[in-house]
């Protein structure tokens, strides 16, 4: 019981302190790795969740639920990820209903884009570099797969599938 009360005010934490499920990664890290799980099944969760269909950050929780405690652990996790984004965003919409025509709100909106870029490069280079090769092979994989989502528009979860292969065949 102690567990999943614990699992729930970690994801009522990460998702009323982030801004984004892909933003959400590097907090939930550094609440998460050590205390709850390893670094392994931390990087094994981000990489599983990438791949799979559906929302990261849900997916990302429920394996981490699961991990620590189960299937209770998952819908606890699960529960704690939905319920802070869906009371914040009922209200935020009662609020922007009634000052959506002020030029601030679309400021604002663009002001968060950079911010949370940089973020994601961050979470990014982090897993980068604690759960993959940093020789010239993870180098050459990571530029190969930028490459072919940015010049030839290939779908991530793609291309995620086919780094994951490469690294079966040559990082073996």
């Amino acid at each position: 019981m102690e567990a999943l009360l614990e699992l729930f005010w970690i994801f009522i934490k990460v998702n009323l302190l982030s801004t984004s499920g892909p933003a959400s990664v590097g907090l939930l890290y550094h609440e998460v790795v050590g205390n709850l799980i390893t670094e392994a099944q931390f990087v094994q969760a981000v990489g599983l969740s990438s791949v799979l269909p559906g929302s990261d950050a849900l997916q990302l929780a429920m394996y981490i639920g699961y991990a620590v405690n189960g299937l209770p652990g998952g819908f606890v996790a699960l529960i704690a990820s939905i319920l802070p984004p869906t009371i914040i965003i009922l209200g935020v919409t009662m609020i922007l209903h009634r000052v959506r025509r002020q030029a601030w709100i679309s400021s604002f909106v663009e002001g968060l884009a950079p911010a949370i870029s940089v973020l994601m490069l961050f979470t990014a280079w982090k897993i980068f570099e604690k759960g993959g090769s940093t020789g010239w092979e993870g180098w050459a994989i990571g530029l190969i797969s930028l490459a072919a989502m940015v010049s030839q528009k290939v779908p991530e979860r793609i291309v995620i599938i086919i780094a994951g292969l490469i690294g079966i065949l040559f990082l073996s």
